[in-house]
């Protein structure tokens, strides 16, 4: 099978001292970013395309107690499993933005389209964002740093807006390598189009099946509940592991293992873990640390879809600073 090019050149720089935080500087032409001190109080700075959307997700997902079905929730439960854990964090997060192992472009582009059904943005924004959150891990620079306040690290950081110069800037310099594929900013384009067609699927399969009732709870339970759930458990990694939990290793930020996060999220709970290890696939390093991620990544392996997986540190342990330091020299 042929390889799909990986960003592994981005996520590692090989040259740097073990131990030794290395932070990238932030390109003048980039928008900061950087938390709550640069956001006013206008109406105007708010990035209301973000806010109606996740707004609007949530307001939907309102009526769930009014069309509640046994079917419903089931097709709920099985989406968070399939957006949440393979769409993000096996797909956005392990493969697309830290190289954690090696698969086919078309396996590539499957995961970055399950990604994009979480809600949560594009494969573009949102490797772009981790990717700088990594640089500059509660530090100046960082998105989503709880040192601005919990619930600012938790969803509020979204909302300022920005231009589209600057976002243009920070794509190039966080994610050249998906900017440049024609297929991820194909993906990027049509993000809202895969929505709809998903909610016109769950809709209608319930619907005819069923009758109309069904088809409502599906399309209520299987897209904004749904989506509710991945996000915010998706955003308890930006906010509470970043605040509560404990640690195995020493790090250059704030970041923790935190056990019903890591339950509820795959296996990104196990936070700490992974700001140490960066690129490795595991994120559970004790035996109780459940990763539910990495197993399909295991499973992946063993039937020829993934291959390259860093299963152990490449070269020993590198700290939060270290390794995302390749991130910004290679982009810039």
């Amino acid at each position: 099978m042929a390889t799909a090019p990986l960003a592994c050149e981005l996520l590692v720089d090989d040259s740097a001292d073990e131990g030794v935080a290395t932070r990238p500087s932030r390109h003048e032409k980039e928008p900061r970013r950087d938390g709550r001190a640069n956001v006013t109080q206008r109406w105007s700075d708010i990035a209301w395309p973000t806010a109606i959307w996740i707004g609007g997700v949530h307001l939907a997902a309102l009526a769930a107690p009014f069309c509640f079905t046994w079917s419903g929730l089931a097709i709920c439960l099985a989406l968070y499993y399939v957006t949440g854990s393979l769409g993000v964090c096996l797909g956005y997060h392990r493969l697309l933005t830290h190289g954690s192992f090696s698969t086919s472009r078309p396996v590539r582009i499957f995961y970055a389209l399950l990604g994009g059904i979480s809600g949560e943005g594009s494969a573009i924004d949102w490797v772009a964002n981790h990717r700088k959150h990594h640089a500059f891990s509660d530090q100046e620079g960082d998105p989503h740093t709880p040192r601005e306040g919990g619930l600012w690290a938790h969803m509020i950081w979204m909302f300022p807006r920005h231009s589209a110069a600057e976002l243009a800037a920070h794509v190039r310099r966080w994610a050249p390598d998906l900017d440049r594929d024609p297929a991820i900013r194909f993906l990027h384009r049509t993000f809202l189009l895969w929505h709809v067609l998903v909610g016109a699927a769950l809709l209608g399969s319930g619907w005819v099946l069923f009758g109309p009732a069904t088809g409502v709870s599906w399309l209520i339970w299987g897209l904004a509940v749904r989506m509710v759930i991945v996000f915010h458990v998706t955003w308890l990694v930006n906010s509470a592991t970043h605040m509560w939990g404990y640690r195995n290793y020493e790090t250059t930020d704030d970041s923790r293992n935190l056990w019903w996060v890591g339950l509820l999220a795959f296996g990104e709970g196990w936070h700490n873990n992974h700001h140490a290890y960066q690129r490795m696939a595991k994120h559970g390093h004790k035996w109780w640390e459940i990763d539910v991620t990495y197993w399909a990544i295991l499973l992946m392996e063993r039937l020829g879809l993934a291959w390259d997986v860093v299963h152990h540190p490449p070269g020993g342990r590198r700290s939060g600073g270290a390794i995302a330091g390749g991130v910004a020299d290679a982009a810039s």
